[in-house]
């Protein structure tokens, strides 16, 4: 707490300081105004006074990005674009921002809707240590092209009419509309490109039509394609433990080593490796938007969004290998009816915290891992809108639509060889790390093969909203809103796998193990090549046909939501100066149905809960450049898709009557929380604004998994017919499943500014900044008891943007930092990227564009132990250059 009040008074300090100098620059701004030509609002600068003006008008706590024009978003990813606001954090994959975390809380804990609707999307990532066939809430924003879409918001504090859930946020999703253009346009955005880790040719286009007829019928269409080769390579350990030497020769350390390797004192890697991540992405959205005016006051617009993202990906590991769990470095290995000698320790160093960083080995266990995978989201939006102006005090307006979203991984296969040599292993210079290889790493003869692993994993996601709403108004100060909406939830998927293929038969030499007929060397990382495996060679070599297992990981969650709300709107005086907001409550129930396949059988669970959430928003304009805004609200986040699965195992040993259940919890309740807002903003010329607020959440409901022993059958919610022999007032010995248990505090400052320097002399006059910091500051308690900030939470996060702009050229560049941040089990370190764009305008229509994205090649650091940091994964993804032209017809 003590960092945070340190946070609010440098921040408040800070913003002091900036608006006194603004004050300056605002009073030159309008004396220069008729000395020197007018800075003409347009391109980037446009943008930003449009979103700056929607910000003002809310009567709730939002932020805005809007397209200048067709096909012309600010950033090539909404990731990318999202981050510049306050508040906002994303997670990179390849160096493309997937996901945001808004004000501290994960991206779990972000509602996103599109053209009004709620809707779910999810891809994955490639790494095993970010989460892989990731199963959640969120939603990845590398899905779409951002040239699809004309306004983003992000909306921060709640209010009634909102939707219930998404604690953090909403972020709002809007495609561009026939009525939005006059008469007849197009669009043509053509771009090339290329990534320094990758160096392929990556073709980039999107295209838009939009056709009116009077102002009563339109049409609009778009699409958007790109394709793109990524790369993310380094180097990563796994599994530290404190393990005895078991079969390693330790006879070279010295005595005091020796001793704290058999007292178990020391901390080892269970093994490290040399890994390059290759990704070939395809990504495919189109649009359709018809908007009908058969009345003056009545408008329908039908919504069609498609989306398709795949992509073919490689894994390669040149990794050691610990297959025993009671030794250093793995003991002795047999193959091809030979057992290897047993590892040789020479020399170790380690820090502080015993963690080993150094190690001199020979005879250890190699081995290379060639994965190969198949990835596909298909995403599906369906959406009818109405809008219709009864009387001069009547509104009503609502939706109804249908979104699926199914993700696919149909291949995802591992070939394993081993090897034994000799290594050097370093890490003690933080996240750097090499290796020295003792041995021949591209010679096929030093590999044997070792085992085959076939897997797939599929997932599908429906949802189906309608919403009715009416607004009277009562006054010229009060409006009265009502509504009422539904909302079905679908959430299913299963895996299917064959493991451990020919890994028998390879060890007890029953079968060639000798890969040379199907080795080849990649030469692909940076530090060093080795020997990976061609696939379709190595299954033809051993007569294999890919087969998979029978579906297992059974799931399906289903959430029915029926809700309704009352605001008043509200405008009136206070100090003779305008006092508006809103004030309402919101009511919800949802029912929840889980099944899923646990080991002995199929398992269905059904529960139900609901609330009444109240909310406050004023806004009081002080003066007529400056606003202070005032929210406090209730909301809710519901439970992680996982802790509801009822996919587990219900164990009983009928010889000792010991009785273990560990399965998902369909009774969980959502998070809550109690929010608070506060802050000021002060506006001034075309596009300036300064603004200063606090937030504060408490929250109550955290998921945690929990232990209990010697407890009912009948509390574990499950049918007693699962296994023989067991009812429902038997024991269960061991009950472990996901609860609402743990409770967080979360508070935080943002700081954003953005100004042009119209004040300046000459060109200077062109220049113009976007800045803005947020610190946070969070404590819970995590599943261990320990207490710590919110996972996934930074405390530190700021974006600045310097732009150059005339009507004929434009430049500008932009950087983002976000400082350390804890996950389970380890945590992120600090990251700062910097982009850049520019333009030249060579006619009214016609603008040349350049795009660059990860300027410094930025480091991801991912670190395990919060004390001892010891390194995780390091990797780098290369930057990115675009160049094109935009055309507008």
């Amino acid at each position: 707490m003590r960092q945070f009040r340190k946070a609010l008074t440098s921040s408040a300090a800070s913003g002091v300081l900036l608006m006194v100098a603004l004050a300056g620059g605002a009073r030159a701004e309008e004396a220069a105004a008729t000395e020197v030509d007018e800075v003409v609002v347009q391109g980037f600068r446009q943008s930003l006074a449009a979103a700056r003006d929607q910000k003002r008008a809310a009567a709730t706590t939002v932020e805005v990005i809007v397209a200048e024009d067709m096909a012309k978003f600010p950033d090539l990813n909404l990731a990318e674009s999202l981050q510049r606001l306050p508040g906002v954090a994303i997670n990179r994959e390849a160096g493309e921002g997937r996901r945001i975390s808004l004000r501290g809380l994960g991206p779990d804990f972000t509602r996103v809707q599109l053209n009004g609707m709620e809707v779910l999307g999810n891809v994955d990532s490639p790494m095993d240590s970010r989460g892989q066939t990731s199963r959640d809430r969120a939603f990845d924003f590398n899905i779409f092209a951002s040239e699809l879409f004309s306004k983003v918001e992000v909306r921060k504090s709640f209010a009634a009419e909102q939707d219930e859930g998404g604690m953090a946020g909403t972020v709002a999703l809007y495609t561009a509309k026939p009525f939005d253009y006059q008469g007849s346009r197009a669009a043509l955005s053509v771009q090339g490109g290329t990534n320094s880790a990758t160096e392929d040719f990556e073709p980039r286009a999107a295209a838009m039509f939009s056709r009116n007829w009077g102002d009563r019928f339109g049409v609009l269409v778009s699409a958007a394609y790109s394709k793109r080769k990524t790369q993310e390579q380094g180097y990563n350990t796994y599994s530290p433990s404190r393990v005895t030497s078991g079969g390693t020769n330790i006879s070279a350390l010295s005595a005091a080593d020796q001793a704290k390797v058999n007292a178990g004192t020391l901390v080892f890697q269970r093994g490290n490796r040399l890994s390059v991540w290759d990704s070939e992405q395809e990504r495919l959205g189109i649009t359709a938007a018809v908007q009908w005016r058969p009345v003056d006051k009545l408008k329908l617009t039908l919504d069609v969004l498609h989306g398709e993202f795949a992509a073919d990906r490689d894994e390669l590991h040149l990794a050691t290998r610990a297959s025993q769990a009671s030794t250093i470095l793995g003991g002795a290995v047999k193959h091809s009816g030979v057992t290897t000698p047993a590892p040789t320790l020479n020399a170790i160093r380690y820090d502080q915290y015993n963690t080993v960083t150094y190690a001199d080995v020979d005879n250890t266990v190699f081995a290379t891992e060639t994965r190969r995978q198949e990835t596909k989201n298909t995403f599906d939006q369906l959406l009818l809108t109405g809008t219709w102006e009864l009387t001069d005090r009547l509104t009503i307006d609502g939706h109804i639509g249908k979104e699926t979203s199914d993700y696919e991984v149909p291949i995802s296969d591992k070939f394993y060889t081993e090897a034994f040599g000799g290594l050097v292993t370093s890490y003690t210079g933080g996240n750097d790390a090499s290796n020295t290889y003792k041995w021949d790493t591209t010679d096929p003869n030093n590999y044997r093969a070792h085992e085959i692993d076939f897997s797939a994993t599929y997932q599908t996601t429906e949802l189906e909203n309608a919403e009715f709403n009416a607004a009277y108004r009562l006054n010229d100060a009060a409006t009265l809103k009502a509504g009422a909406s539904h909302r079905g939830f679908r959430n299913s998927g299963y895996q299917q796998a064959t493991d451990d293929l020919l890994k028998t038969a390879w060890e007890n030499s029953t079968l060639d193990d000798r890969v040379n007929g199907y080795a080849k060397v990649f030469d692909g990382h940076k530090d060093q090549s080795w020997i990976i495996v061609d696939w379709d060679k190595a299954l033809g070599a051993y007569g294999v046909t890919r087969t998979l297992g029978a579906p297992r990981s059974i799931y399906e969650v289903e959430e029915t939501t029926n809700a309704a709300y009352a605001q008043l709107d509200w405008r009136g005086r206070l100090f003779d100066r305008v006092v508006r907001g809103n004030v309402g409550l919101r009511g919800y129930r949802t029912q929840l149905t889980s099944s899923g396949t646990a080991n002995v059988g199929p398992v269905k669970v059904e529960s139900d809960y609901s609330g009444v959430l109240p909310a406050f928003n004023a806004v009081f304009e002080a003066s007529d450049s400056l606003q202070i805004r005032l929210s406090a609200a209730q909301n809710i986040n519901r439970a992680p898709l996982t802790a509801y699965a009822m996919n587990g195992t219900v164990s009983f040993d009928s010889t000792t009557n010991f009785l273990s259940v560990n399965v998902g919890n369909a009774d969980l309740k959502p998070y809550t929380s109690d929010e608070f807002d506060i802050a000021a903003e002060w506006y001034f010329g075309d596009v300036g604004m300064v603004a200063v607020g606090a937030f504060y959440k408490d929250i109550d409901g955290f998921v945690v998994s929990q232990k209990v022993t010697n407890v009912s059958y009948a509390t574990t919610g499950l049918p007693d017919n699962l296994v023989a022999g067991v009812t429902q007032s038997s024991t269960v010995n061991e009950f472990t499943r996901p609860i609402n248990l743990n409770k967080a505090k979360l508070s935080g400052v943002e700081v954003s500014i953005q100004s042009d320097f119209v004040f300046l002399p000459g060109p200077l006059k062109h220049l113009g900044v976007v800045a803005n910091a947020t610190f946070i500051d969070s404590k819970t308690t995590y599943a261990n008891g320990a207490t710590g900030p919110i996972y996934g939470m930074s405390d530190l996060n700021h974006n600045v943007t310097l732009y150059y702009e005339t009507s004929r050229w434009g430049a500008r560049v932009s950087s983002n930092y976000r400082s350390r941040y804890p996950i389970d089990g380890g945590g992120f370190n600090a990251t700062t990227y910097v982009d850049a764009a520019a333009f030249i305008q060579l006619t009214p229509r016609v603008r040349l564009t350049l795009d660059a994205v990860n300027l410094t090649d930025e480091r991801e650091e991912q670190f395990q132990d919060a004390a001892a940091r010891r390194l995780w994964n390091t990797t780098t993804s290369g930057r990115t250059f675009f160049v094109g032209v935009n055309m507008q017809f």
